[in-house]
């Protein structure tokens, strides 16, 4: 079968993450309270056989059942502190008493031995680093070494203290070593969580920076066509009223198509076309008494590069209209060295200020996405040089082959 992908909302996509991640702690908390329980369950069959062999009386059975049951509480707890990164003294030291105290149990029977190794597993989560896994596994062994001597001191050999020293840490690494395991995955889940929601917080970002950039290349040219139209029928309403009239009635589309590409951009289904934005380009300067020149059709440009190129078509226009008082403005375009190179060349240019614009910055991101560079620069005697260069997928044959240009 396929992959499932999820479906719905962004909410309902971080809903669902949520309640995963909750089901992954809830998981994580039991197995260290299945631990616990497991623990208390075997050290309880043991007490209550050595009450029914009348080893132990019902008051001390009372005593054993409630410390089983404060520490079962204590060693969950710490295991939560450690999900957290907490390391909570109080509860350390508490649970690290009353394992010592239900240790001294080993003297009835050899099981309680297990207290020790079980305090030392859960102790661990909330002190980590290497040295203080040590020093927990060691003082814990050394300790459940001495109980086992003491408790069977008349038959004790010299050798008996290191062998279950040894064994002590064989059984402490065990159970310290799983619950290491298990914290570690938890935290892998954990770093998992977070950069999925740094990865979406980072996608919603990236697209308000993309939305805000196309709504500016989008009304920034749109806007300096109703500026420019709007101006000239002005001067025209009394000289020439049917020219004012044909001038506002380009100002009523142009403001239209200005409305229609906003909302297509909303709907992320807008496209920019390279033929119609050079020929729409050239309308408007010339409304603007520019003299523009444009290439032909190129044709056989991928889809992703025609757009990239449209783009600097319309932003150039655009600042050939705010930040010039050009003349004449040619744009070129050919293939060189397998990469298609588009040049807008306008004289008139006022001198640079500085910093760069919003829609340099646009067109740069624009083109770095098809593998594209912009450069824009003052050639000197007031002439300035918009020039975008985009790898072909596959090289040209026959360098420097120039698409023409028509007047």
């Amino acid at each position: 079968m396929g992959d499932v992908k999820e479906t719905g909302t962004s909410a309902d996509i971080a809903e669902r993450a949520a309640r995963r991640f909750e089901t992954a702690r809830r998981i994580t908390e039991g197995t260290f309270g299945a631990a616990s329980v497991g623990l208390a369950v075997g050290i309880g069959v043991n007490t209550a056989m050595l009450y029914t062999d009348g080893e132990i009386g019902l008051p001390l059975v009372v005593l054993l059942v409630a410390g089983l049951a404060a520490f079962t509480v204590l060693y969950m707890r710490l295991a939560r502190a450690g999900m957290q990164g907490r390391a909570p003294v109080r509860e350390l030291v508490v649970s690290a008493l009353l394992a010592a105290a239900l240790a001294l149990m080993v003297f009835e029977s050899p099981m309680w031995i297990m207290v020790g190794p079980f305090w030392a597993s859960a102790a661990v989560l909330c002190l980590p680093g290497l040295r203080n896994l040590l020093l927990v596994c060691v003082g814990t062994s050394a300790l459940m070494a001495t109980f086992s001597v003491v408790a069977s001191w008349e038959r004790a050999h010299w050798f008996m203290w290191p062998v279950m020293f040894l064994m002590c840490m064989v059984i402490c690494g065990l159970a310290v070593g799983g619950n290491m395991a298990q914290k570690w995955l938890w935290d892998v889940m954990q770093e998992v969580h977070a950069a999925r929601e740094a990865q979406a917080r980072l996608a919603v970002t990236e697209e308000r920076l993309r939305f805000a950039r196309d709504l500016h290349d989008l009304l920034g040219h749109n806007l300096s066509l109703i500026a420019v139209k709007s101006e000239l029928a002005i001067r025209m309403t009394e000289a020439d009223p049917a020219r004012a009239r044909a001038e506002m009635a380009d100002v009523r589309t142009a403001a239209r198509d200005a409305l229609r590409e906003v909302r297509a951009a909303v709907r992320g289904y807008r496209v920019v076309e390279l033929d119609s934005e050079l020929a729409g380009v050239r309308a408007v300067l010339e409304a603007a008494g520019v003299r523009c020149t444009v290439p032909e059709d190129p044709g056989g440009l991928p889809e992703e590069i025609g757009g990239a190129l449209a783009w600097v078509v319309r932003e150039g226009a655009t600042n050939v209209l705010k930040h010039s008082e050009a003349r004449r403005c040619d744009i070129t375009l050919a293939r060189y060295d397998g990469s298609v190179v588009l040049e807008m060349t306008n004289d008139g240019a006022r001198p640079a200020a500085d910093g760069s614009g919003t829609g340099l910055t646009g067109l740069t991101e624009r083109l770095a996405a098809v593998g594209g560079t912009l450069t824009a620069e003052h050639t000197g005697h007031g002439r300035f040089l918009l020039r975008a260069v985009v790898p072909l997928p596959g090289r040209s044959e026959g360098a420097d082959e120039s698409l023409r240009s028509v007047a």
